[in-house]
């Protein structure tokens, strides 16, 4: 996707990055002497994470116009009121983003070569940033919880080669251009997605050759597609448990770009994933207003690049009012529709089985 290939050379520069930001912090305690520091409107967010210790605290309150980038373990955010908007001077060290926690790569590999561990960011605003919301690379157990993301152009909240992240009641809306939420690049992504609000985005949430992980528990309407399990090169995506969601209206029209086809009318597709299960979603009014990939309620097809869906399960949801509510293009082996609640499926036997 687009921020990608910028955010990889970023991984190369996080040891650089206690040099390079010598920005002050005014007034603020001494996390070694407290554990945690307040920062206030008008003082930097990136100078109390420079300063502090493994595991330290800090509250942020106010407006920051600002990007802030985590490399240290334990380092834990929390917003009181706080919003995040862009600086005047986009960060070095960050694609244009609200905030980056970053691990460090390979610079021959370019895998990660140590994952930064254990950060948490919660109860901010984050707003208008051209690439991410919240974003991170290479990090371990990272929780993202009860953030509100809005018109953030790509991604509102992601995670790429990172494992075990946690996106738990965070609301995403205005990511036109690709995904609210996102888990990608992952092939040990144990992934949890709960609680979410995600709308007003081209994918509510996409899972891009990314596998295992939980899914439950979340509102994703009124988007282009709701969510898309999406495998291809340069690997897998599946293993992944969707149950208890409310996937609806889907009806925006989002036009082709860069390697995306054009979608509208798609309450959840799996699209060349393998051993997806979705069981006990609410699935309805998913109706195409315009040009799309595919059709439906529950889509299940070919990836991109052909990848065959195998293993998937799609049982004992409630899939209705969409347009078809079932479609599968026969591809694949070892797909299951069982004691769905629908109508309308392609071919026509879905529904009955």
């Amino acid at each position: 996707m687009k921020g990608l290939p910028r955010l990889l050379a970023v991984g190369l520069l996080s040891a650089l990055l206690v040099l390079v930001l010598g920005v002050s912090l005014v007034q603020a305690k001494d996390p070694a002497r407290s554990g945690s520091v307040v920062v206030g409107p008008g003082q930097s967010i990136q100078a109390a994470v420079n300063h502090a210790k493994p595991g330290s605290a800090i509250i942020v309150r106010g407006i920051h116009h600002e990007t802030v980038v985590v490399h240290k373990d334990g380092i834990r955010l929390v917003g009181k009121g706080a919003v995040i908007k862009p600086p005047k001077k986009p960060s070095r060290l960050c694609p244009p983003s609200g905030f980056c926690v970053i691990g460090t790569q390979n610079s021959s590999t370019g895998k990660v070569s140590r994952y930064v561990k254990n950060v948490t960011i919660t109860g901010f605003t984050i707003r208008n940033f051209k690439n991410f919301g919240i974003v991170a690379l290479g990090a371990r157990n990272a929780t993202f919880i009860k953030n509100r993301a809005f018109n953030n152009d790509e991604y509102g909240i992601t995670a790429f080669s990172s494992i075990g992240t946690r996106m738990i009641s965070n609301t995403t809306s205005g990511s036109t251009e690709e995904a609210g939420l996102y888990v990608g690049d992952s092939p040990h992504a144990n992934a949890t997605v709960v609680g979410n609000n995600s709308y007003g985005n081209e994918f509510g949430l996409l899972v891009r050759n990314a596998t295992h992980g939980r899914i439950a528990g979340n509102n994703f309407h009124n988007n282009c597609l709701g969510t898309v399990f999406v495998a291809d090169a340069p690997g897998p995506a599946g293993a992944f448990t969707m149950v208890g969601n409310q996937l609806r209206n889907n009806t925006h029209v989002c036009p082709a770009h860069e390697e995306i086809p054009p979608v509208s009318g798609v309450g959840v597709a799996i699209l060349g994933g393998h051993d997806v299960s979705i069981t006990g979603n609410t699935i309805t009014g998913n109706v195409a207003h315009g040009p799309s990939i595919a059709k439906g309620g529950v889509v299940v097809a070919r990836g991109l690049g052909g990848t065959p869906p195998k293993n998937n399960s799609v049982i004992g949801n409630t899939i209705l009012h969409n347009k078809p509510d079932i479609f599968w293009d026969k591809s694949g082996s070892g797909n299951r529709f069982i004691g769905n609640r629908c109508n309308t499926s392609v071919p026509g036997n879905l529904c009955g089985m």
